[in-house]
């Protein structure tokens, strides 16, 4: 692994060029300074999401986010409040916090601005029974799942196939539509089985056919569903007699469907999902755990999409 050092300050992974995990580096950058109504987090533990790969992949993308070389890598992180800006309220230096930077995520520092809501720029105070690695992990994905929740409602009544149900934000969609009190059938692959199973969901294996299985398990039917891969779950439903208005996507748009957009989220839904985890009521897998100097190992892992769970950078 690549470490650039100019001898001057902390560790964060930044990208001179756009590209794949190839061009990940671990480089030595200068300590940054909390400006007024601004915190300073020493970051303990940093969560990967497709969108971070996807993000700086090539310049037009990476435009689209207004993004520019050199950048940095990563959104989702939790850690220690270091430094109080001019005008800041409600934190002080040790809290413990997580939240959203905006593809600066892997680094020793984050300074970000405490504004609640703002995925790439928030600090939200991390509760006990909260660990950092679990609270790394929610703003992106969690937000994602939630906003898909709210499209489709689901309630006791409800059977929901949710398509892609053991990624990243698979772990919470399904999680959050058995709280809501429906059943959850969740797709994935033959391997899978009692992953999804352990988190809630009655596995169904993807690929030709699915309707068919699907229609064998809920003979009764479904009634609203959830893609968080591609369009197959999409089609699915349709066919199985879903109405549009209760089918959504993450990762695609179709004519008809309302996709669901983490940005979009309801207030506060962030810190609902950490006062669900620190009650027990929903947890967060962790697949694997590697140090910053593992940065393209880890994402390389994560970008093959097999991944059960979450993939954290240890700081």
């Amino acid at each position: 692994m690549t470490q650039v050092r100019s001898g001057n300050g902390s560790r964060a992974v930044r990208l001179d060029s756009f590209g794949g995990p190839e061009v990940l580096a671990v480089h030595e950058v200068p300590v940054p300074e909390a400006g007024p109504g601004q915190l300073r987090v020493r970051v303990t533990a940093a969560g990967l999401n497709p969108m971070d790969w996807f993000m700086t992949a090539d310049a037009d993308t990476a435009g689209r986010f207004g993004l520019t070389l050199p950048v940095g890598f990563g959104t989702d992180y939790a850690g220690v409040v270091d430094q109080v800006g001019d005008g800041v309220t409600g934190f002080a230096p040790g809290d413990r916090v997580f939240g959203g930077a905006l593809s600066r995520a892997v680094a020793d520092f984050v300074v970000v601005d405490p504004i609640p809501g703002t995925a790439a720029n928030e600090a939200h105070h991390t509760p006990d029974g909260v660990d950092d690695r679990t609270a790394a992990t929610l703003t992106i994905a969690g937000r994602t799942a939630s906003a898909a929740l709210a499209v489709v409602a689901p309630g006791p009544e409800d059977t929901v196939l949710i398509g892609g149900a053991g990624g990243g934000v698979g772990v919470f969609a399904v999680q959050l539509a058995r709280i809501a009190g429906a059943r959850v059938i969740g797709t994935g692959s033959a391997a899978s089985a009692d992953y999804l199973r352990d988190l809630g969901a009655e596995p169904v294996t993807y690929g030709d056919g699915l309707a068919d299985r699907v229609r064998t398990l809920a003979p009764g039917g479904i009634t609203a569903a959830i893609d968080l891969f591609g369009t197959e779950t999409v089609h699915a439903a349709r066919s199985l007699g879903v109405p549009d208005a209760r089918i959504t996507t993450i990762a695609t748009q179709i004519d008809g469907i309302t996709p669901a957009n983490g940005a979009n989220a309801a207030p506060g839904a962030l810190e609902e999902l950490a006062r669900l985890v620190a009650t027990g009521q929903l947890r967060v897998p962790i697949a694997a755990e590697f140090p910053i100097d593992q940065i393209r190992a880890a994402v390389e892992l994560q970008a093959g999409r097999r991944v059960k769970g979450k993939v954290v950078i240890d700081l």
